[in-house]
């Protein structure tokens, strides 16, 4: 089993005792000014920081064609299930040339497990043939190239951007707006609008790394349905403290991956991850 960061749980116990945050009563008695909020903002990034030093993009890959093919592979599924898929993927289809040439029907069935595997296949193919076609076979370096790419928006940009190219770029996915939303950033829905509104908080060389702590908070510990606010390192700092479970070892039993000492979602985890790294999928039943 993965060891949680030391430390980490009195850290989050720490802040937990009492049942409204400081940050949240001070919300009650008085509205947060700009300033403040930013003050905060950027603490919290700090204390993410110290949580999570070895936050990262959680899909394997190899290359900035692997990063971006499974990038698209990872909407409306877990990144677990798209690193379980990738391996038979890309050594069937190692090169923008080979996917832009395949047959649909033999992609569609190599990607099925991920979910909308129609619908992927013709971005996959779409997005090699013009790989192929345009950019002599490789992934451009410029989000406004990236974004004519089928099947490839701000998002899916962003990730190939901050983390195969260095530069810099928010990754506004469901964790990310639900969590800077419960902290009172913003109150955006649209994930454009979201961008552009973190943005102003943070100094661009903070927004891929930001990123990255903020989607391994939202997957660890701030849930979507029952966050574990009695286990959560910022309790003191978010505003919306309570809206989860406050009690620190029900709480610690919400806990997930390396955190509740389980696997994570990446089967190949960079060398400093401290938890175990996710199986591989299961063979397929044989007739």
């Amino acid at each position: 089993m993965g060891e949680q960061p030391s430390a980490k749980p009195k850290k989050a116990a720490k802040g937990t005792k009492s049942k409204s945050s400081p940050a949240a009563a001070g919300a009650k008695a008085k509205p947060e000014s700009r300033l403040a909020m930013v003050r905060r903002a950027r603490r919290i990034n700090r204390e993410l920081a110290e949580v999570y030093p070895y936050a990262h993009p959680e899909l394997d890959f190899r290359n900035p064609f692997e990063l971006l093919v499974a990038t698209v592979l990872s909407a409306q599924t877990t990144d677990l299930r798209v690193n379980q898929t990738t391996p038979a993927l890309f050594a069937k289809y190692p090169t923008p040339e080979d996917m832009a040439a395949a047959v649909p029907e033999e992609l569609e069935e190599v990607i099925r497990p991920t979910g909308f595997f129609r619908a992927k296949t013709r971005s996959l193919i779409g997005l090699s043939t013009a790989l192929r076609d345009r950019f002599d076979g490789e992934v451009p370096g410029r989000l406004a190239d990236l974004v004519t790419l089928p099947g490839v928006g701000r998002k899916t940009a962003n990730v190939v951007l901050g983390n195969a190219f260095g530069v810099p770029g928010l990754t506004v996915d469901t964790h990310f707006g639900r969590l800077v939303r419960r902290w009172k950033w913003t109150e955006q829905e649209d994930p454009e609008k979201v961008e552009a509104e973190i943005a102003e908080i943070f100094p661009k060389s903070e927004w891929t790394m930001l990123s990255h702590r903020v989607i391994f908070h939202g997957r660890r510990v701030c849930h979507s349905r029952k966050p574990a606010c009695g286990a959560c390192p910022i309790a003191p700092l978010c505003p919306s403290y309570g809206e989860g479970e406050t009690d620190p070892e029900k709480a610690r039993k919400l806990l997930k991956y390396e955190l509740g000492g389980y696997p994570g979602q990446r089967l190949s985890p960079p060398a400093d991850y401290p938890g175990r790294p996710a199986p591989p999928a299961a063979p397929a039943a044989r007739d």
